[in-house]
């Protein structure tokens, strides 16, 4: 195997495990402009914005979308697995909970070195409501 595709494997590797990770409340507060310099705080950035409206538990969206080195979207964000209820009005609350966490998220604050690194890559996070009565 060629470096390049030693590198193609370990970036999928990393974005496969990091679009993996259920979303959950983290440490990190919803538009804090702390520098971001890994995959995993890049999440938590986003992640912190958002909030599961109430009754969406067992809810899950993955998104896909790429951001610029500036920490923008380029163009929009595309639903790329969903698990919804029979409930249309949960489902586009819940739809809605996560787009706005994208936007109150945006732009990540990168660092000079993962703006380089992430600029045009594809990212897939899963929003995923937890079930109530579950913690």
């Amino acid at each position: 195997m060629n470096f390049r595709h030693a590198m193609a494997a370990l970036a999928c590797a990393v974005f496969v495990n990091a679009s993996c990770v259920e979303a959950w409340a983290q440490q990190r507060a919803c538009g804090s402009r702390d520098p971001v310099n890994t995959i995993a705080a890049m999440f938590d950035a986003i992640y912190a914005c958002w909030q599961p409206p109430p009754g969406t538990g067992g809810l899950s969206l993955t998104l896909r979308f790429s951001l610029r080195r500036d920490g923008t979207l380029i163009g929009k964000p595309r639903a790329t697995v969903s698990k919804l209820g029979p409930d249309d009005g949960l489902n586009r609350a819940f739809v809605a909970s996560v787009l706005e966490a994208l936007d109150k998220a945006l732009p990540v604050p990168f660092t000079d070195s993962m703006g380089g690194a992430i600029a045009g890559r594809m990212l897939s996070p899963l929003f995923a409501a937890a079930d109530e009565g579950r913690s």
